[in-house]
């Protein structure tokens, strides 16, 4: 069971960037998938979550209008496309398969974590 987490970097403020997360074997067929992120200091916080059934997206407020989560369930991955970045963006980005069906913004409904990818932007 492996999600392996890419595409970050460092970026301006306003920039974009788009995120992956490969997912090997049974760990993506039929789960849910989400991203958290870890800003310097701070706690863990979810991100955006997309259904396996039909593809229903959340959004934390703070990226709401600017992220967009997607999967390609042929190529057992999920994206984040992130526009308009901010400098509090910045952050350890990690994908998670979840496992539960309680609400989709807390961790312990993700089982499955990626190593996670730096996006740092700059002001």
């Amino acid at each position: 069971v492996q999600l392996q987490a890419s595409g970050g970097g460092l970026v301006q403020a306003g920039g974009s960037l788009r995120l992956s997360c490969a997912a090997s074997g049974p760990t993506f067929s039929g789960y849910d998938m989400g991203w958290f992120r870890q800003p310097p200091g701070k706690e863990r916080e979810f991100v955006s979550a997309i259904t396996w059934r039909d593809s229903n997206t959340y959004y934390a407020d703070s990226v709401k209008g600017r992220f967009t989560i997607s999967r390609d369930n042929a190529k057992t991955t999920v994206y984040l496309q992130m526009n308009s970045l901010k400098p509090e963006d910045t952050a350890v980005y990690y994908c998670a398969r979840r496992w539960s069906s309680g609400p989709v913004y807390y961790r312990s409904q993700y089982d499955y974590w990626g190593q996670g990818t730096q996006v740092t932007v700059s002001s």
